[in-house]
C-alpha cells in the first residue's frame, strides 16, 4: 500500500471524489457538496488556519486503487486545553481493511507526534463541529446537511487501533404532525406573553446586529463546557455565508430581555433533500439540477444546529418558548413533517431534558474517539 500526501489540485480531487466511489451503491449516503469539504483545506476560506494547521493523505492499495483517505490538523487554541496536547483526525474514509485503516491513523499520529501532539480525536472537522464531526454508530439512514454518514464497520476500524469514546452527540427526531405536549406549550405561551421578553426572527438586513447577539449568547452560553473556545464574528460569518442558500430568516429565532440578546435557535432547512441529486456538485448542471428539483420537491423536514441560553437565563422557559416560535411558523405551511433535534453531547444534561419535554424520540448517535498516544 502506498500513502500519498497531498500536494497538487488532481490529488486534492481525488480525495474529494473518493466516497462517491466507496459509496456508490449505498442507498442511504448523501455526498456532501465538493465546496463544503474543499472550503475546509482552504485558507482563504477556513478561519481555523489563523490559528492552526493541517494536513491530508490518500492510500492505493496494492493494485494501484484508492482505498482511504485522512486528514490531520492542529487547533492550538483548544491543543493544549486537553490533559496531553491534542490534535484531531477527520474525513476519514477506508474499505473495510484494518491494515489499511490503522495505516491511515498511523500516518496521522507520525505528524502530530512531529508537531508535539500526544493525542487524536476524531473524527473531527478542522473547523466548528456543526457538520463534518462525530462517527456514525447508530441510526443508519440519509443524513441531513452537514451530517456525518459511514458504513457501520467504522467502528471497529477506530476501536482497534486504541481510539476510546469520548462522547457521543445526539440527534433526537421530532414529529411536528404530532402537537407538542400541552405541559410543554404551557410553559412556551406563558413565555412568550411575558412583557420582559422579545422573540424575533433574523433578518439578513441587520446580519452584523444579529451575528454580535449570536456570539454574546454562544460564548456564554457554552462557556462551562470542557475545552470550550470563544467563537469569533469571523467563523459566524463564514458560517452563514455557506448557509445563505438555504437559509430561511423565519426559522431563526433569538430572545431578548429587555433588548439584552439571552437565546437563540438557528434551524435551517434539510437541503439534503434536494443536493442528494446533484452528487456534491454546483457546476453548472448541478445549479440546474438544484433549480427543478426546488421547484419540484417540497423540503418536510427541518434540522436545528443551534440552540443556546445565557446561563442565568437557563430553566426560565426561554428554550421552550423558542421551539414554540418555529412552530408556530412553521406549522401554517403544512409541508413540514420532521425537525431535527440535532448535535447535543451525551454531558449536555439540560438540552437532552428539554428534548424529551418536547415528546422527540432518538433517531441517531454520532461518536467522537481520543486516542492517547
Amino acid at each position: 500500500m502506498d500513502l500519498i500526501a497531498i500536494t497538487n489540485r488532481q490529488q486534492a480531487r481525488n480525495f474529494i471524489d473518493l466516497p462517491k466511489q466507496l459509496y456508490k451503491n449505498d442507498p442511504n449516503w448523501i455526498c456532501p457538496l465538493d465546496s463544503d469539504v474543499e472550503a475546509v483545506f482552504d485558507p482563504s476560506r477556513n478561519t481555523f488556519f489563523s490559528h492552526g494547521v493541517c494536513t491530508r493523505w490518500l492510500l492505493r492499495d496494492d493494485k494501484g486503487q484508492l482505498a482511504g483517505r485522512i486528514a490531520a490538523f492542529i487547533n492550538y487554541e483548544k491543543a493544549g486545553k486537553n490533559p496531553q496536547p491534542t490534535g484531531g483526525v477527520g474525513f476519514f474514509e477506508c474499505v473495510n481493511d484494518p491494515q489499511a485503516a490503522h495505516l491511515l491513523f498511523d500516518t496521522a499520529k507520525a505528524w502530530l507526534q512531529e508537531k508535539g501532539m500526544q493525542a487524536m480525536d476524531g473524527p473531527v472537522n478542522f473547523g466548528e463541529n456543526d457538520k463534518f464531526w462525530g462517527l456514525l454508530i447508530d441510526g443508519f439512514k440519509p443524513p441531513s446537511l452537514g451530517m456525518n454518514y459511514n458504513p457501520p464497520y467504522y467502528a471497529a476500524l477506530f476501536e482497534s487501533y486504541g481510539f476510546r469514546k469520548l462522547y457521543d452527540q445526539f440527534t433526537n427526531f421530532l414529529d411536528a404532525t404530532v402537537p407538542l405536549p400541552e405541559r410543554f406549550t404551557r410553559i412556551a405561551d406563558r413565555v412568550l406573553k411575558n412583557p420582559g421578553y422579545t422573540f424575533r426572527h433574523f433578518n439578513i438586513k441587520q446580519f452584523d446586529q444579529f451575528a454580535a447577539d449570536f456570539r454574546e449568547i454562544y460564548n456564554d452560553a457554552w462557556s462551562d463546557f470542557e475545552n470550550f473556545t470563544p467563537i469569533e464574528t469571523s467563523t459566524i460569518r463564514e458560517s452563514f455565508r455557506q448557509m445563505k442558500a438555504i437559509m430561511d430568516e423565519k426559522i431563526i429565532w433569538f430572545a431578548y430581555h429587555d433588548d439584552e440578546p439571552i437565546a437563540v435557535v438557528l434551524c435551517l432547512p434539510d437541503a439534503n433533500q434536494l443536493l442528494k441529486h446533484v452528487n456534491g456538485q454546483l457546476n453548472l448542471w448541478g445549479k440546474l439540477k438544484f433549480l427543478w428539483y426546488s421547484k419540484t420537491t417540497t423540503i418536510d423536514r427541518l434540522r436545528i444546529i443551534v440552540m443556546g441560553c445565557k446561563k442565568k437565563f437557563q430553566h426560565h422557559g426561554i428554550e421552550s418558548a423558542l421551539i414554540r416560535c418555529l412552530q408556530n411558523e412553521v406549522l401554517p405551511r403544512n409541508v413540514i413533517k420532521g425537525v431535527e433535534l440535532a448535535w447535543v453531547g451525551d454531558f449536555n444534561d439540560k438540552m437532552l431534558a428539554l428534548h424529551k419535554a418536547t415528546g422527540a424520540r432518538q433517531d441517531k448517535i454520532h461518536r467522537t474517539y481520543r486516542c492517547v498516544f
